[in-house]
């Protein structure tokens, strides 16, 4: 089980979460979504075992693999490189599939300072992707990225072999999502 009891968690003197319970689907998407600081970021970083609560019991994942709000992409490394740094070596000949993907075949020597904003969401999502592990936490995941490629991923997520949590702000990316809890 991944999930949470009754948390009470926050920053300095700030309640974020109070007595909040969440138990994520053994497979498929569970999707947060609300307004700023409603505490979502906080939900994903309690269960990727980054933050301890106030209160009440985390069941943290094991192995997450985690896309924060921000990329997160090494400036030095190129595209393919930032997926050969997550694969184990047996694993390096799916880099091309990977690379399809997130629509960047042919951006393989690329850095991610010459990449437009989609474009490098997209790495990153991948890079997640890619690296696997007992649980997918993504946050604002589809930022920068067009309608046509976000339905192809949340069909994707959708069938993830993992619990998925999906965090966002906008309701149109929670279409096909299995479970919707707003904060």
């Amino acid at each position: 089980m991944i999930g949470l009891q009754n948390v009470t968690a926050g920053y300095g003197e700030r309640r974020v979460l109070n007595n909040t319970t969440l138990t994520l689907a053994e497979r498929g998407i569970t999707v947060l979504t609300g307004p700023s600081g409603e505490g979502k970021t906080t939900v994903l970083r309690l269960l990727a075992g980054l933050e301890r609560p106030w209160s009440g019991a985390v069941y943290p994942a094991q192995r997450p693999a985690v896309l924060f709000q921000e990329n997160r992409l090494f400036p030095q490394r190129t595209v393919a490189q930032h997926l050969t740094d997550v694969l184990p070596s047996q694993r390096w000949g799916e880099v091309s599939r990977w690379l399809a993907l997130a629509d960047l075949v042919g951006e393989e020597e690329t850095l991610p300072m010459e990449l437009s904003g989609g474009m490098a969401r997209r790495l990153a999502l991948v890079r997640a992707l890619a690296l696997g592990g007992d649980c997918l936490f993504l946050d604002e995941p589809f930022t920068g990225i067009d309608r046509e490629r976000r339905e192809v991923y949340l069909k994707l997520l959708a069938r993830w072999p993992v619990p998925v949590l999906l965090i966002t702000h906008d309701p149109a990316e929670t279409i096909g999502a299995a479970k919707g809890i707003s904060l």
